[in-house]
């Protein structure tokens, strides 16, 4: 067995083998959001339970992680200081924004990716008749350093025996966890605190922050779509950038990059060709190929088919950028 499958083998994750938590967060007692599945793929995430599973805990200058929720299962007003990009698996979703979440909203399809602007309240909840699941990019290793709630939010917890540190610890009073002695609360923003997170119309966040699948698939047809970039098709610097490829984009070089190559297929089936061997991507799956390894994606059969592939960049992780 080649160096390269041993790597390759160790930063796989299939769709099959996910591992989710369902205590993940403040909100998971609240009712409407307790049904939902919260998946740590590469990195720590943000995670605020002991109990989340990392599949792939190695820096990448990113994160990876999956939303799973039934129908009619919303994930609650929050914020984030660094990049929160969705794009979906499967099912559909209303993704809403603003202090109340009344701000503007819009519904994503399979495929669809939506790169949220930092330092507003988001939430999302999964409209269709199934389980639906999106996939996560978050920026930067620390993921900003977790989630900033809405005030509502933290006191729906509480009235449900949830309660969080001020050191983003959750604590389960249903299981007689109380905060310990040297831990305070997570304190509430303040009115005054609560103005700095602006209310983006409808109109500013879907031209600037939204890429729907078909019109990526029909740009696609020679070579891979930019869609997260300082000149993609959602202009930004989140330290990542996201490309789109189908069935005509990879080419037939084989490519060695200084840092990691993380492939996520949305539709079809790939194979992954790297020095010494192949293996084949389904829908869900997550590689993480190591930097120094050749390798290249081509379709594994005839068909639709798709993928996203994430790579780090030299800029920091941050506030979304305006340029």
């Amino acid at each position: 067995m080649s160096n390269a499958l041993n790597e390759i083998t160790e930063r796989i994750v299939r769709y099959g083998d996910l591992s989710p938590c369902k205590t993940a967060f403040i909100d998971a007692h609240t009712p409407g959001s307790d049904q939902k599945e919260n998946f740590t793929i590469i990195g720590g995430g943000v995670s605020e339970s002991a109990d989340q599973h990392i599949h792939i805990n190695l820096p990448h200058g990113f994160n990876i992680g999956a939303a799973g929720q039934p129908p009619r299962c919303r994930n609650s007003l929050h914020s984030h200081r660094t990049a929160e990009v969705f794009f979906v698996l499967s099912g559909r979703w209303r993704f809403f924004w603003g202090r109340w979440g009344t701000a503007g909203e819009v519904v994503l399809e399979v495929g669809d990716i939506i790169n949220i602007p930092t330092g507003i309240f988001r939430g999302f909840e999964n409209i269709g008749t199934d389980y639906g699941m999106i996939m996560a990019i978050l920026g930067g290793d620390d993921a900003g350093g977790g989630v900033i709630w809405a005030p509502q939010v933290i006191e729906d917890a509480s009235d449900h025996g949830l309660i969080l540190s001020e050191k983003g610890r959750l604590y389960d009073t249903k299981k007689g966890q109380a905060l310990p002695p040297n831990e305070k609360p997570m304190p509430q923003l303040t009115d005054k605190e609560l103005l700095n997170y602006p209310e983006p119309s409808t109109s500013e966040v879907i031209p600037n922050h939204v890429a729907r699948y078909w019109d990526m698939v029909s740009l696609s047809d020679t070579s891979p779509v930019k869609v997260i970039s300082e000149n993609g098709m959602l202009k930004d610097k989140p330290g990542f950038e996201v490309e789109f490829l189908s069935r005509n984009s990879g080419g037939d070089k084989m490519e060695k990059l200084d840092r990691s190559d993380v492939i996520m297929p949305v539709m079809g089936h790939w194979k992954l060709i790297y020095d010494g061997g192949s293996l084949t991507l389904n829908p869900g799956d997550t590689v993480s190929v190591p930097a120094g390894v050749q390798h290249r994606v081509e379709p594994a059969m005839t068909g639709h088919c798709s993928l996203y592939r994430i790579r780090a960049t030299s800029d920091p992780a941050g506030p979304t950028w305006k340029g």
